[in-house]
C-alpha cells in the first residue's frame, strides 16, 4: 500500500522514460531466463498440459473404485502407449519409404535437370547463373531443414527429457494435485479465495478443451488428407495424412511443411498434374480446417485473436523452437483466464481476445462438451 505524501515524505514521481526503462529491462531479463531454464520448464510445462488433460480420466476410473495412484499410473501408461504407437507407426512407414530413396534421388536429379532447363529457356539467365542459384538454394534448404530437424527434439537430452521425465512430471502433477491447488489458493489473502479458485478451474478447463481440441482435429486432418490423396492415388497416402496431422499440432508452419512435403513427393513419384491436385487437396483441408475445424473443435474456448496467436508463436520458437510454438497459444490463453479476473490487467485481456462486437453462437465443442471443464 502506498503511504500518502506528508511534508516530511513527499511522494516522488517517477518519470515515464524511467518506468519504461525498468519495464524494458525487466522484460529482457525475464526473456533471458526464459531460455535459460528451458530444459527444466519445457519438461514441465509438457507434463501440466498433459496432466490437465489426462486429469477427467483419472477421475471417471477413481470413481470406479480403482485407486487413485494405480488410476494415474493407468492413465499415464495409456497416454504414453499412444504416443509410442504413432511414433513407431511413423518410423515403420518412414522405413518403407526410405526403401524407395535411391529412385526417389533419381526422379530429384530429374526434376532439378528439368526445372533448369525450364529456366534456362525462359529467363535469359546464364547457364551458370542457374546452376549457382539451384545450388545455394539446395544449401539454404538443407540448412534450414536442418534447423528444423534439429529442433524437433532430437538432441539427446531433449529425448530423454520427453521419454522419462514427461510421464514422470506426469504422474506426480496427478498425485499431488490437490496439494499444488491447496499451495496456489494459500498464496492469496482469504478474500481472494473465490476468484483464485475461478482462475484455477477456468484455467483447467482452456487447457482441456484446448488439448482434446486439437486431438480430435489431427483426427479429421488426418481422415480428410488420407481419403483424398487414395482418390488422387498418390503412394505413401498413409504416411503423408499422418505427417500432415502431427505437423499441424505445429501453428502456422506445420501445415506448410506438410504441404511442401506432399507436393515434392508427388512431383518426384507421379507427374505435374498430380502435384498441382495434392496442392489444391492440403488447400482445401487447410481451408475447412481454418474456417469450421479450428472455430467449432478447437478455438471455442481458446479466445485468441490471430494478430496475437502469430506474435506468440514467433515469440515462442524464437525462446524454445518448436516445443515453443506448441506451448503458446495454451499458455497465452491461461494467462488471458488470469487477465480477465484480475481488475487491473483486464485490458490486457481484453486484447488478447477475439471480440468483434457481434453476438458469440454456442460452438460445436461447446455442444459436445459442455460449458465447464472436465473435473
Amino acid at each position: 500500500m502506498v503511504e500518502p505524501a506528508t511534508p516530511s515524505h513527499p511522494q516522488v514521481r517517477q518519470p515515464a522514460y524511467q518506468k519504461l526503462s525498468l519495464i524494458m529491462l525487466g522484460l529482457v531479463a525475464f526473456v533471458y531466463a526464459l531460455g535459460q531454464v528451458q530444459p527444466i520448464l519445457v519438461p514441465l510445462l509438457f507434463a501440466l498440459l498433459l496432466a490437465m488433460l489426462l486429469n477427467p480420466l483419472v477421475n471417471r476410473m477413481t470413481r470406479w473404485r480403482l485407486p487413485r495412484a494405480i488410476a494415474i499410473g493407468v492413465a499415464v501408461l495409456f497416454a504414453m502407449a499412444c504416443a509410442f504407437w504413432v511414433s513407431y507407426f511413423i518410423l515403420t512407414q518412414a522405413a518403407h519409404f526410405s526403401e524407395t530413396l535411391p529412385e526417389l534421388r533419381m526422379k530429384l536429379t530429374a526434376l532439378g535437370d528439368t526445372m533448369r532447363a525450364w529456366v534456362e529457356q525462359r529467363t535469359p539467365m546464364a547457364p551458370t547463373a542457374v546452376d549457382d542459384a539451384l545450388e545455394k538454394a539446395r544449401e539454404g534448404g538443407l540448412k534450414e531443414g536442418s534447423k528444423m530437424v534439429g529442433g524437433a527434439l532430437l538432441t539427446m537430452g531433449t529425448i530423454f527429457a520427453f521419454a522419462f521425465l514427461l510421464p514422470v512430471f506426469t504422474f506426480l502433477f496427478l498425485l499431488y494435485k490437490r496439494l499444488l491447488l491447496t499451495f496456489v489458493i494459500k498464496l492469496f489473502p482469504d478474500e481472494h479465495r473465490v476468484v483464485v479458485e475461478d482462475v484455477l478451474q477456468g484455467s483447467k478447463g482452456v487447457a482441456q478443451h484446448y488439448l482434446v481440441g486439437l486431438l480430435l482435429e489431427a483426427v479429421i486432418l488426418a481422415t480428410l488428407n488420407y481419403v483424398g490423396l487414395l482418390i488422387i492415388g498418390l503412394q505413401y497416402a498413409l504416411l503423408l495424412a499422418v505427417l500432415a496431422a502431427v505437423l499441424n499440432l505445429i501453428p502456422y508452419l506445420g501445415m506448410l511443411t506438410a504441404t511442401l512435403l506432399a507436393v515434392i513427393i508427388a512431383l518426384a513419384t507421379a507427374d505435374a498434374n498430380t502435384a498441382f491436385w495434392v496442392l489444391v487437396l492440403y488447400s482445401s483441408v487447410q481451408f475447412v480446417d481454418n474456417n469450421f475445424v479450428v472455430p467449432n473443435v478447437v478455438a471455442s474456448r481458446v479466445q485468441i485473436n490471430a494478430l496475437v496467436s502469430i506474435v506468440v508463436v514467433m515469440i515462442g520458437g524464437a525462446l524454445w523452437g518448436i516445443p515453443g510454438m506448441f506451448l503458446a497459444i495454451p499458455l497465452t490463453a491461461i494467462c488471458k483466464v488470469v487477465f480477465d479476473r484480475v481488475p487491473a490487467l483486464e485490458p490486457f485481456g481484453y486484447v488478447l481476445g477475439s471480440d468483434d462486437g457481434s453476438p458469440k453462437k454456442p460452438s460445436l465443442h461447446a455442444r459436445w462438451f459442455g460449458k465447464k471443464g472436465g473435473g
